[in-house]
């Protein structure tokens, strides 16, 4: 099979949405991974718009559901063998608290999507990576540790990053290649969460920061 194949997880809006779109217009073919459904339609929509006829395969599923994510991880492998990419874009960000206030249903949650998930997805995904030559995951760096009411999603994210950059080192000598890169600030949802009052004018659109990351794929 000659065109390549992706995995994006979270892949509905935001820059999950972006990489998935510019990698369809790269002639790609997508997997998308999302819990919402309109907004993995929506996606679709985009690309047919564009050109991207039959680019991408939408997954409406949760990534902490270990059931559905193995049974896709087994479709893909039975359908295409492997995958060239793996982007990890989906992530839970919790209300900003001060650490003494944090909800403990959003500490759960933010456990769950930003380290389980990423603990049990990695061993799933691995083998689909390193059946196809020069495959590579890439992981999306949010250094907030230590800043004022973002503990929750913090501590998470960093949990998530450390996980990332363990395989980046097992993995430096034989692949697959694991990026870690830290995307410029875009006025995504999650973003006007954090910071309700910012100027978004000013901010890099998800689509031309996806461009960017994607340029030498």
């Amino acid at each position: 099979m000659s065109q390549k194949i992706a995995l994006v997880t979270g892949a509905s809006r935001g820059l999950g949405a972006a990489m998935a779109e510019e990698l369809a217009q790269k002639g790609w073919h997508v997997v998308a991974v999302a819990r919402t459904t309109g907004g993995l339609e929506e996606l679709d929509d985009r690309a047919k718009a564009a050109g991207a006829v039959d680019a991408l395969t939408l997954a409406p599923m949760d990534i902490t559901n270990d059931d559905a994510m193995r049974h896709l991880c087994r479709s893909i492998f039975d359908r295409w063998g492997g995958i060239d990419l793996w982007v990890h874009t989906a992530v839970h960000a919790a209300p900003l608290a001060p650490a003494g206030h944090i909800d403990a249903k959003d500490w759960d949650k933010s456990i769950a999507a930003n380290m389980r998930a990423t603990g049990t997805l990695i061993p799933m995904i691995e083998p689909l990576l390193r059946a196809r030559p020069a495959a590579s995951a890439m992981f999306f760096e949010d250094p907030r540790g230590g800043e004022k009411f973002f503990g929750a999603y913090a501590a998470s994210k960093t949990g998530q990053i450390a996980l990332a950059r363990a395989w980046a080192a097992e993995s430096a000598k034989n692949g697959p290649d694991i990026r870690i890169v830290t995307p410029a600030p875009m006025p995504t949802a999650t973003r006007a969460r954090f910071f309700p009052g910012e100027d978004r004018s000013t901010l890099t659109a998800p689509r031309d920061e996806a461009k960017r990351l994607l340029a030498d794929f």
